[in-house]
């Protein structure tokens, strides 16, 4: 599988590249900042044809070949260290130096059932401190809806994870229903320990997918295809194909034509969760905020507290699990649509003493029943491809 490299050689190699990155904006201070910033969207908006036609013509040139190298590098360690701010893009001046990412490693138990009761409920406590300058300022806080953290927009901004578009939502958002994913858990591909994200960085470069592209749906059917007949030594089926197409679908709610690099990462990512870890393994990713959620919503589904629920309830729950955008529930009621616990601040929270977690079931039926631990197993990907702030769906649930 190569050679993986130990944390104290990535945390120095990175450092050496900040350095080098630094420098070399050092040098191009005097030229025009707005021709650069143009210059850099461009490059990042194109397409994946376009960018695998622009890198044929500049290899071909000859003199620009080790410029196109050295890029091409950095931009497969940014991805191998779960970084995904582009040194290009980000202006260290009067910033705070982003944390090393350290994946996950496997455990020996981690197949093994995890214990998680229906009944034993869990108490939510979110951190009293900002995780990034560990100062307590009371309700100017910002929780995340997955983990324990909570940040001062101020610090998320200075570390260059809050952008404009991106401050809104944390303001309006991180305080309701909706919840905002902080960016520790909007990435999935921080889930893949190095082993798997090695093997994925391999499927990416043997299908010659390039890091911060967007594809289109051709760009997106023919990595699939290639995947398929990698994997199974036959071609994908028209029922598979048509699948993959409600796939790229469900990655582009904006009807764009293409799909952003960070939503297509994050699919990949949780497909491969699926495809090299027990459903077991996966449920032990799950965080308190999550299982707390997943118990409200089984227990919304269980009107008659016999402890099992129909298939088309858990269908139901599968179907409705991912969150939408704010605006978009202004008109609209609440239900499991939007994935994150109500934080206790929250007017939700206490309005009229009731749950929000009021879910109308579906009719039962002569259908199988559903218990807690199969409930959890069978919705666990989604509650994990549910995480990113992203409209997008990122693991579409079958029809």
């Amino acid at each position: 599988m190569g050679v993986l490299m130990s944390r104290r050689q990535t945390v120095e190699r990175v450092q050496k590249v900040s350095l080098a990155v630094s420098a070399f904006k050092d040098g191009l201070r005097e030229q025009p900042s707005t021709r650069r910033r143009a210059e850099a969207g461009t490059s990042r908006r194109g397409t994946l044809e376009q960018e695998v036609q622009e890198g044929e013509e500049e290899a071909s040139a000859g003199p620009s070949q080790p410029e196109e190298s050295s890029a091409s590098k950095a931009a497969w360690e940014r991805l191998r260290d779960g970084r995904g701010v582009e040194p290009e893009e980000f202006d260290r001046a009067n910033r705070f130096t982003p944390p090393a990412f350290i994946r996950p490693k496997r455990e020996l138990h981690d197949d093994e059932p995890p214990d998680i009761s229906l009944e034993q409920r869990e108490q939510i406590v979110n951190d009293e401190m900002c995780e990034i300058c560990e100062v307590w300022t009371a309700e100017s806080l910002f929780p995340c809806r997955i983990c324990p953290r909570v940040y001062h927009d101020g610090c998320l901004r200075r570390m260059g994870y809050l952008q404009k578009d991106s401050t809104v939502e944390v303001t309006e958002t991180a305080h309701t229903e909706t919840g905002w994913s902080c960016y520790y858990c909007d990435n999935l591909n921080l889930l893949l320990t190095e082993e798997e994200m090695y093997s994925l960085m391999e499927t990416l470069k043997n299908c010659k997918i390039i890091p911060g592209t967007c594809l289109t749906l051709d760009d997106f059917l023919h990595y699939k295809h290639l995947v398929h007949k990698q994997q199974f030594e036959r071609p994908m089926a028209e029922a598979q194909e048509e699948q993959a197409a409600l796939q790229f679908n469900a990655l582009d709610p904006d009807k764009k034509g293409h799909i952003e690099w960070q939503d297509f990462l994050s699919h990949e990512s949780i497909q491969l969760l699926q495809k090299l870890r027990p459903q077991n393994a996966l449920l032990r990713l799950l965080t308190l905020k999550e299982r707390e959620r997943a118990r409200a919503v089984f227990l919304a589904l269980d009107q008659d507290n016999d402890g099992f629920i129909g298939e088309g309830e858990c269908r139901q729950a599968r179907h409705t699990w991912f969150r939408k955008h704010q605006k978009e529930m202004l008109s609209c009621n609440v239900s499991i649509s939007h994935v994150g616990p109500i934080s206790e601040g929250s007017p939700a929270s206490s309005r009229n003493g009731k749950s929000p977690e009021k879910i109308l079931p579906a009719t039962k039926q002569e259908e199988a029943s559903i218990d807690w631990p199969r409930f959890l197993r069978e919705n666990v990907a989604y509650m994990l491809a549910a995480r990113p702030n992203s409209a997008a769906l990122h693991l579409q649930p079958p029809a």
